[in-house]
């Protein structure tokens, strides 16, 4: 049970991280890419239905990355393995977004904010692991020494 605590937690930062990573993404999409890039003008949003659903779905997606990402780093500092963690989501996410259009630019730029709001998770996520909010899930060897 302690260790699904620890999931809850960790899924519950990162939701709140992504959560903020989209509003403002949201935010210099509308404010500044869309008034100074005419070809990204399809980034613009406003606060309506369809922006509500994909603030919850950036929410959710942050809440199974913060629980999946814990349990992939564990208690190891291997930066390939976080960054994977970042890249696989990211773009999972992100490359769902781009369509066959004439215009790709848009696509790219959502693709790479998908990967910007990730890191940002990881981060959240590294920093209340070393200052102890969230427990590390333990590794193999781990627990090995633990039996």
């Amino acid at each position: 049970m302690a260790e699904r605590l620890e999931s809850l937690k960790a899924g519950i930062i990162s939701a709140i991280s992504l959560s903020l990573a989209f509003l403002i993404t949201s935010l210099v999409n509308t404010m500044v890419l869309v008034q100074y890039f005419p070809t990204l003008a399809t980034l613009y949003t406003s606060i309506n239905f369809p922006w509500w659903l994909s603030g919850g779905i950036a929410a959710l997606s942050g809440f199974l990355f913060g629980v999946t990402y814990r349990y992939i780093i564990r208690t190891d500092q291997n930066p390939q393995l976080k960054s994977g963690a970042v890249l696989a989501f990211g773009l999972v996410r992100g490359l769902t977004q781009i369509n066959s259009t004439q215009n790709i630019i848009p696509d790219l730029v959502q693709a790479g904010e998908s990967i910007l709001w990730f890191a940002m998770g990881a981060i959240a996520l590294d920093t209340a692991i070393q200052i102890r909010w969230v427990k590390p899930f333990p590794s193999t060897n781990d627990r090995e020494q633990l039996n």
